[in-house]
This record gives C-alpha cells, sequence and structure tokens, in this order.
C-alpha cells in the first residue's frame, strides 16, 4: 500500500502527538521528526550561553550559527525517540529541562529563529518519506503536505501526561503546577504572532483523550490509505 510520503503532524503540548507521530513513522519506516525539540535546543542553549531571552536580535544570531544535529535513536538504551545534540554533545533530556519548558514558547515566538528553524525542517521534508510532527508543520512549514493532522487532548489530559513524563525524570513539579503552566503555553503559542498553533484549513482533528495511541495510529493508517487512493 502507498502512502503519503510526507504526513505532517500538529498540536499542542502534551497532546501526544510525538508519541503517535514516532509510532507511525516506525510502521510507515518513515524519518520522525519531532520539530518542537529544534526549539527546545535553541532555548537550551540561550539559557547555557547567559544569552538574555528578551534579546530577539542575539537569541536570533544564536539560533543561526548553532550547531545542531538530531539522529535517531536506539529507545531501549534510555527510552528517548531521538537523540539531539549541541555541539556535539548529547543534550536529549536537558532540553526536557523546567526551565526549557518556561521559556521555550518566548523563544520560538520570535519571526527569525522560526525562519531559521523553518528552513532546516523543510530541508528534511524535502527528502519525502517523513513525519514531521511540530505546531506550524501543516499551516507553514509544509503546507503542500498531502496529509495534515492536528492531534489534540483536553488540557488536563495533557498536564497528567507532561506531569508524570516529569516524575519519571525526578522533577517533582505539582500537577495543579503542570497544568498551569500548559495552560499558559497554549495561550502564549495560540496567540503569537508569528505562526500561531491552530490547525490548518485541510487538517483533520484527532482528540486523544483517553484513547490508547494503538487505537489512534489504526485510524491515521486508514486515513492515509483512503486519502491515498482518492488523491
Amino acid at each position: 500500500m502507498k502512502y503519503h510520503n510526507v504526513i505532517a503532524m500538529d498540536g499542542p503540548a502534551a497532546s501526544g502527538k510525538s508519541t503517535i507521530g514516532r509510532m507511525l513513522a516506525d510502521k510507515l519506516n518513515y524519518l520522525f521528526l519531532d520539530t518542537g525539540c529544534m526549539y527546545r535546543a535553541v532555548t537550551l542553549a540561550v539559557l547555557e550561553n547567559g544569552v538574555d531571552v528578551a534579546d530577539e536580535t542575539a537569541v536570533t544570531q544564536l539560533a543561526i550559527q548553532l550547531d545542531l544535529d538530531i539522529q535517531p535513536a536506539n529507545e531501549e538504551e534510555d527510552g528517548r525517540h531521538y537523540s539531539v545534540f549541541i555541539n556535539g554533545q548529547d543534550v536529549t533530556w536537558d532540553i526536557r529541562r523546567p526551565d526549557v519548558d518556561a521559556t521555550v514558547s518566548q523563544i520560538s515566538s520570535y519571526l527569525a529563529v522560526r525562519q531559521e528553524m523553518v528552513r532546516r525542517q523543510r530541508e528534511f521534508g524535502q527528502r519525502g518519506n517523513v513525519v514531521m510532527v511540530g505546531r506550524d508543520i501543516g499551516t507553514v512549514v509544509m503546507p503542500d503536505a498531502p496529509l495534515k493532522l492536528y492531534i489534540t487532548a483536553s488540557a488536563e489530559e495533557r498536564a497528567r501526561r507532561r506531569w508524570l513524563d516529569r516524575e519519571k525524570q525526578g522533577h517533582a513539579d505539582g500537577f495543579a503546577e503542570t497544568l498551569t503552566d500548559v495552560e499558559r503555553r497554549d495561550q502564549i503559542d495560540s496567540n503569537r504572532k508569528h505562526s500561531p498553533l491552530r490547525p490548518a484549513a485541510d487538517a483533520i482533528i484527532i482528540d486523544t483523550t483517553n484513547r490508547s495511541p494503538e487505537t489512534i495510529i489504526a485510524e491515521i493508517l486508514q486515513l492515509a490509505i483512503e486519502s491515498s487512493v482518492s488523491s
């Protein structure tokens, strides 16, 4: 069965899009590219280098010059879905730190930063056979992608997932604090001036609340088959 060679997948934080995107890529033997990790890497570099988060020019300069690499990873090692390197250093788990969570939306709101990351993302998309996951893939990065999905879930469900993930990583955040952070980030991402979070006009919306990833993957594969036949 022939599937689309580019699948664009967007959605808010902790909606399940990364898990679903990875599983879908595995099923199709496609490259899985979580574009959010690129903005997280820039954010980590900003924090680690003492760059003023509010200095858009300095942040942009760092983003353009950043030696950033993303490689496939063996999940059996420590559960990671991919490996992220800055200047050759593995920062895969560092980009998930709470201070990165709290800052990444501001960094990703800067137009020139987004332009640089979009340029790099499109290079991946042009190679084909990729499931690309982010917040503006269907609307900005790959607007011509033949299959666009918008993965969402209730704020409470997304906060629960994020809270459990942080617990596993040894963070002591409370659920209420995590929910507040998720809602705050939704507000920033949905109202930012450049590339606000929203589904593409032709995106298929999938709510993952109280649903297993396996059920969702089966639904998406069926959608891919149907849209491939009709195109």
